[in-house]
């Protein structure tokens, strides 16, 4: 008898003890709102995986993506999605494991910094218009052609007189001569100058929500600063003392590989044109001589 009250009164206390615990369990666990958003400490980030260059166009390959504290670990401007980086063209250089941000490519910047100028290049600044500079739309990375022109009277043709073997020029020929001068050079920044106010005293028009000019014809310049080579810098300073220069906007992709790495593209090859090769080579026809009789005129007395 003594030993199945033990019994009982062991199986009392177990489940007292059982009862303790649920209650403090019920009652001491603070109850947990579904509703309460969860605090976010970390957010995924999209990162280089190898240097970028400027200019480049973003390729999955070049991009990893980890999860950075938001404290100080994290750049608030950093993207989170890699979608939404591929594709776009790098605006500055962009060293490995730096974390990737609107800045960028932003090509709305008007002004330049400091620049970075490539080993054994030189920068050398090149003013355009809206006709010479493919609208002002040419942005830093970019890849551009040199076009220039020389007209008759800079270029004339010229004769020799084997008589006294003088030089003389030879009227009513057109001299003009157009080249394709330079190629594949990168643009390390470019300056948007103010617009100047109208003489009339008019409204300049105005620029879009990203800085931009409008498209409209309004006289905007452009300073485009081009990498280049000593033997280019010296051709570019003679074009714009004798010569129209105008510069033309390449692709990207035209300068890197499937994987993204630089690639020097062939020289296209060009002759220039003159306006003997236009009648020769592009069947531009030349005028006719068209011979015009007068009537016969009464003899003066």
């Amino acid at each position: 008898m003594k030993r199945s009250n033990r019994l009982v009164l062991l199986v009392g206390v177990f489940l007292a003890v059982l009862a303790f615990v649920g209650i403090a369990l019920l009652f001491g666990s603070p109850k947990t709102d579904p509703n309460t958003p969860k605090v976010v400490t970390e957010l995924p980030t999209v990162i280089a995986s190898k240097d970028i260059a400027l200019g480049v166009t973003v390729t999955a390959d070049m991009l990893k993506t980890e999860n950075k504290n938001i404290d100080g670990a994290r750049k608030n401007t950093a993207f989170q999605d890699p979608g939404l980086v591929i594709g776009k063209i790098t605006r500055r250089v962009i060293k490995t494991d730096s974390q990737l941000e609107a800045a960028d490519f932003d090509t709305s910047t008007t002004g330049c910094g400091t620049i970075d100028v490539p080993p054994t290049f030189r920068a050398m600044s090149i003013q355009v218009d809206q006709v010479s500079g493919v609208g002002t739309v040419i942005n830093t990375g970019d890849y551009t052609d040199l076009l220039v022109g020389f007209t008759g009277d800079k270029f004339p043709v010229v004769t020799l007189n084997p008589t006294d073997d003088s030089i003389g020029v030879v009227s009513g020929l057109n001299g003009t001569s157009v080249k394709l001068l330079l190629e594949g050079m990168q643009v390390l920044c470019r300056q948007l100058p103010p617009i100047a106010a109208p003489a009339d005293g008019s409204t300049p028009p105005p620029a879009t929500s990203e800085g931009q000019p409008t498209t409209s014809l309004n006289g905007q310049q452009e300073i485009v600063i081009l990498a280049v080579t000593a033997a280019q810098a010296e051709v570019i300073k003679f074009a714009q003392l004798d010569g129209s220069v105008s510069l033309i906007l390449r692709s990207a992709k035209d300068f890197v590989d499937e994987n993204g790495n630089p690639l020097p593209p062939a020289p296209s090859g060009t002759e220039g044109i003159t306006l003997k090769k236009l009648t020769t080579d592009f069947s531009v026809p030349i005028p006719e001589l068209v011979e015009a009789i007068l009537p016969a005129q009464a003899a003066k007395p």
